[in-house]
């Protein structure tokens, strides 16, 4: 068995992930199961393909009902249904229908182990218990019950605007991709152009007319193909998904070449960039994912300043060109790639050409040693070819994972500085080596140093063999505290130093028994292997504290914020934390309330975390804020800037712009700390907005508090001089009627006061059924009514307030009932005859007129007043709005407004537009009377029956 193959069959599966799989699986097995029938079109068969399938298993004994089932006329579905249960549709009244809709609750009482329910994307009638049919899917599965469904392509959320391009048509009923995705099972049923066009000129998909009119705008040839594409690639998303989900919980590690993915592998070389455009554009052809990793691994000397900028520049890159990038990390670089290869199955890899140099970090651990040992031998004893020779990373890579297939890039040719491969180049001269330092190569002497003297006064008691063991301590010692540089230069020194005072003839550096050689060698790569391994558990030591350090500064700012309850709060926090992350000056720029960018604030308790006013531009935080992109150093827009300015944005909306200066230039260039203050930016976005909906949800509160308690002293106000008014019209009443007859100016006394007690008493009236219909007990008792009733009842409560007026009633007898309180609309058009009255002169007509529209039934009262002004149309169903702010006509303006209320708890309503009289003058505010008309809701109204004739 190969080394791969020993691999894979050893391989075991994560516990943690074991576990959660359990769980998981225990969650779908209380569901029931969703399979959907997934088409590229109407008319392709899947709800033939459905009734077919669910024949079947009712024949196998699977309880089987049939929910709701669009068969549009075609015979063969037909045929299908019978055998089958149905269940009853439910009646839903909607305006004027009544309409049939599947019924939940019956599905849910009679609990059949599969239920069939057509148009996933249905909308479902308003009343209804979920406004969409996935919804009752799954409440269906929620119970046990298993559901088989239908959908068509251009239902699904992230391909309805494709769709609504390639045809010209947009459909407005959608359904989440997130249901689609979470189906245990999708059926593609699929039919080519040509064949359903012929089954649509046959009839078997639209009735005659509707097929006509599709075939002119949907159902075009070119429309149908690209739709199929898209239901062909829809599903082979799904079923990627699915393949992977199976690897994964069968912990598969080969690579199935189900699906071509494309991984890029980058170093610090001069090639990087190039790889990753050419892993782009290949990705690109192929259609296909692609990701770009890099290998953080042990090294014998660290990158130099240089490489670490080239590498960064590449990742970057790689981000904006859309890949998904990670870092990896491990001791063998082979191994860390075929990790991650079969991991996300991937199965193509793009390398680069540069030579992997083990002085450079290049070479796994093994080839270091390998190399080393070669090295070492290759003065005295011939050894095997493969001890000299070294494996490339590619050859390595084909090894460990022979199923992909690896691609090296070209070289680039147009480069000055390309040379051979028996040339690469080394360490530009005089180049500082990062990491160690001098005094770090001084201290691996000092320590070499103590080891020999140590060793020196324990030679008379200990042997050869122990005194070398005290050598290796001194290495890894070296390793632990100094590094790798210096580790290896201190495994140098303890042979040497070991062979020259301890090794027979001491003093010299002769060798009297060969057999020391191979102690020598041992010694020399045990060293360079423990420092090697010493230092590198030290990087990923200190790279593991640097991530939680990370993680626990994003706990802390979270936490924080999510106490702060002022802007100055978020702010003060922010700019805190920028410093101590970033070593970075910060300055908010946020966003008043009407959706401008106010004057940038910073932390006024701290100065030195405040930007530098001469460095900040509004004009780009400006555009920043308007494009929604970051701009400023370490981006593409103004990148000269000493400042990044990012968007704040929120789940909802761009909540202002941060700018942050940081100390060193470029800083922000490194992926890394770029994606660390993109997190910082947006924690302190989503705190800003959570203090918008909290100001927005108190303003609420206070407006409702506010609206309680001024109906409820509204009520109480008017309910008390209900009674006393009351009182004064009755004495008012009888002092007119009494005898002896009142003198004439006590009489108009009394009338004058008559009438002003009437006014006061409508506007009580007003104010209680104002306060009593916006409360939350309102009730409306509807019955069917006779408009023409409800208007004579109306013309006789007013016909005093009428009296100085022509009022024309039109015809109406044809009008059909209506579904109302007649109480409510009473007090409606009772509130529009006063109003006509009140706002006209005497002697003008008042005229009333009802019509029957597709939809509501329409009564409107118009006169020849004045009209009402421009702009005011809503406003004066306002409460308290009145058409005049200053006006000699009695009202407080409540009238309209009680109207209005009446209306919407109709379900219909109300509204004004110039009468249109071309015999009137115009009035003052250039319109010529007013039309006000109410709209109620049309329903169902029951037959009458004849009147019986007179004998």
């Amino acid at each position: 068995m190969s080394d791969a193959e020993f691999r894979v069959a050893g391989a075991r599966p994560d516990p943690d992930a074991l576990l959660q799989m359990v769980q998981a699986e225990g969650e779908r097995s209380a569901r029931g199961k969703l399979r959907v029938y997934f088409g590229a079109s109407a008319g392709v068969g899947k709800t033939f393909a459905m009734l077919t399938a669910a024949r079947a298993a009712a024949q196998q004994g699977t309880d089987v009902v049939i929910g709701i089932v669009e068969t549009h006329g075609r015979a063969e579905t037909e045929a299908l249904i019978s055998g089958i249960e149905r269940l009853a549709m439910k009646d839903v009244p909607y305006r004027e229908r009544v309409l049939k809709e599947f019924d939940l609750d019956a599905a849910l009482a009679r609990h059949p182990s599969l239920i069939l329910v057509d148009e996933l994307a249905h909308s479902n009638a308003p009343g209804s218990r979920h406004p969409k049919r996935w919804q009752d899917i799954q409440e269906l599965q929620g119970a046990g019950i298993d559901v088989w469904t239908t959908v068509n392509v251009q239902h699904l959320d992230s391909l309805n605007e494709a769709v609504g391009g390639i045809t010209g048509i947009r459909v407005w009923e959608t359904v989440p991709d997130t249901v689609f995705d979470s189906a245990d099972e999708v059926v593609l049923v699929d039919l080519p152009a040509d064949e359903l066009l012929r089954r649509m000129k046959e009839g078997k998909v639209y009735l005659p007319e509707q097929a006509r009119h599709a075939a002119r705008n949907f159902f075009r040839k070119g429309n149908l193909i690209a739709l199929r594409e898209l239901a062909l690639r829809r599903t082979a998303d799904r079923v990627d998904d699915d393949v992977r989900a199976w690897r994964q919980a069968q912990a598969v590690q080969a690579v199935w070449r189900t699906r071509e993915a494309v991984l890029a592998c980058i170093g610090s070389g001069d090639d990087a960039e190039q790889v990753v455009k050419s892993a782009r554009r290949l990705a690109g052809q192929l259609d296909c994912d692609w990701h770009v990793v890099t290998i953080a691994t042990p090294r014998l000397a660290p990158p130099s300043a240089a490489g670490k900028a080239r590498l960064q520049a590449a990742m970057h890159l790689a981000e904006e060109l859309g890949a998904r990038t990670e870092t990896l990390a491990g001791n063998d670089m082979v191994q860390a790639v075929v990790g991650y290869v079969r991991r996300h199955n991937l199965t193509k890899v793009v390398i680069g050409r540069a030579p992997a140099d083990w002085r450079r970090g290049g070479a796994s651990l093994a080839e270091r040693a390998r190399s080393l040992l070669a090295l070492a031998l290759s003065p005295f004893v011939s050894a095997p070819a493969w001890l000299f020779g070294r494996r490339s990373f590619a050859d390595a890579l084909a090894i460990g994972c022979p199923e992909v297939d690896i691609i090296r890039v070209a070289a680039d040719t147009t480069r000055a500085d390309i040379r051979p491969r028996h040339a690469a180049q080394e360490a530009e001269p005089g180049e500082p080596q990062p990491g160690a330092t001098r005094k770090d190569y001084a201290w691996a002497v000092v320590w070499c140093a103590c080891a020999t003297m140590l060793s020196a006064l324990a030679f008379p008691w200990f042997d050869v063999v122990n005194i070398a063991m005290l050598f290796l301590a001194a290495v890894v010692g070296v390793a632990l505290r100094h590094g790798r540089g210096p580790a290896a230069l201190a495994s140098v020194l303890a042979v040497a130093a070991f062979d020259f005072f301890f090794v027979p003839p001491r003093l010299s550096f002769a060798v009297s028994d060969v057999q020391y050689l191979l102690t020598f060698l041992v010694m020399l790569s045990v060293g360079l292997v423990i420092g090697q391994l010493t230092a590198g558990l030290r990087e990923q030591a200190r790279l593991a504290v640097q991530r939680e350090e990370d993680a626990r500064t994003l706990y802390e700012l979270a936490r924080e914020l999510s106490g702060a309850l002022m802007p100055d709060q978020i702010v003060s926090i922010g700019s805190r934390f920028l410093r101590a992350a970033f070593d970075a000056s910060s300055a908010f720029f946020l966003v008043s309330p009407q959706g401008r960018l106010l004057p940038p604030v910073s932390d006024a308790s701290q100065h030195d975390a405040t930007v530098r006013t001469d460095s900040i531009d509004r004009i780009l935080a400006e555009w920043v804020f308007t494009h929604g992109q970051p701009a400023g150093t370490g981006t593409h827009t103004l990148p000269g800037s000493t400042v990044l300015y990012l968007p704040l944005k929120a789940p909802m909306q761009t909540r202002g712009v941060l700018a942050v200066e940081p100390a060193a230039s470029r800083a922000f260039a490194q992926p890394a700390l770029r994606r660390q203050v993109d997190v910082f930016c947006t924690l302190i976005a989503i705190a800003i907005e959570r203090l918008h909906y909290v100001e927005v949800a108190q303003q609420a509160l206070l407006s409702m508090e506010s609206e309680r308690l001024r109906s409820s002293l509204l009520a109480a106000v008017s309910h008390d001089l209900r009674t006393p008014l009351t009182s004064l019209i009755g004495m008012a009443e009888t002092l007119q009627r009494g005898s002896p007859p009142l003198a004439p100016a006590v009489d108009q006394m009394v009338s004058a006061m008559l009438e002003q007690a009437r006014r006061m008493r409508t506007m009580v009236v007003n104010l209680l059924d104002m306060a009593r219909l916006q409360g939350p007990d309102v009730r409306v008792t509807k019955e069917w009514q006779s408009v023409e009733e409800l208007v004579g009842a109306s013309l006789a409560s007013m016909r005093e307030a009428l009296a100085g007026h022509r009022v024309v009633v039109a015809d109406l007898s044809a009008v059909p009932l209506v579904e109302c309180d007649a109480v409510l609309i009473d007090r409606v058009l009772c509130n529009l005859l006063e109003n006509a009255a009140k706002y006209t002169r005497a002697g003008t007509e008042i005229r009333i007129a009802a019509a029957v529209a597709q939809d509501d039934i329409r009564i409107s009262v118009e006169d020849d007043g004045p009209g009402v002004p421009t702009g005011k149309e809503r406003q004066i169903f306002e409460k308290f709005t009145r058409g005049e702010r200053e006006s000699a006509t009695a009202g407080v303006g409540l009238g309209l407004a009680v109207c209005e209320a009446i209306m919407l708890a109709h379900g219909g309503r109300i509204w004004v537009e110039p009468a249109h009289r071309p015999d009137l003058p115009v009035g003052a505010h250039g319109r010529a009377g007013a039309r006000f008309t109410i709209a109620l809701p049309r329903g169902n109204p029951p037959a009458l029956e004849p009147e019986p004739a007179d004998a």
